[in-house]
């Protein structure tokens, strides 16, 4: 059980300005991009950081979330958090890259877990 990385979490509404700025600023090239359809979203990851694309409704539900961590096994990571105090806020799901899940920690921090696909 290993999170392999941990992504800032950047809330746009133009994703093609946001892209350019970072990979600016960061001199590194954007990594990973896909639409996320089912919620009319946008995302795209330059280094640590992840941005997500869309409108403020479109937003909304995943503003409070505070991080993502990437890992290797999201379901340890379910049942340690769980066995830990933590409760699900969207459970377990498939997604255009891999599988995810949202997670309030017992300190009140709202993380998104994702593993991705092989």
């Amino acid at each position: 059980m290993k999170i392999k990385q941990i992504l800032n979490r950047f809330y746009v509404h133009d994703i093609e300005q946001s892209i350019e700025f970072y990979e600016k600023i960061l001199n590194e090239k954007c990594t990973l991009r896909f639409k996320y359809s089912q919620v009319n979203l946008k995302l795209a990851q330059i280094g640590n950081i992840l941005i997500l694309a869309g409108s403020d409704d479109s937003l909304k539900s995943f503003r409070d979330t505070q991080a993502t961590f990437l890992v290797d096994s999201i379901i340890e990571f379910k049942d340690f958090l769980l066995s830990n105090g933590a409760t699900i806020i969207r459970d377990l799901k498939e997604v255009p890259t891999c599988m995810n899940m949202t997670i309030k920690h017992l300190d009140g921090t709202i993380v998104e877990y994702v593993e991705h696909k092989k």
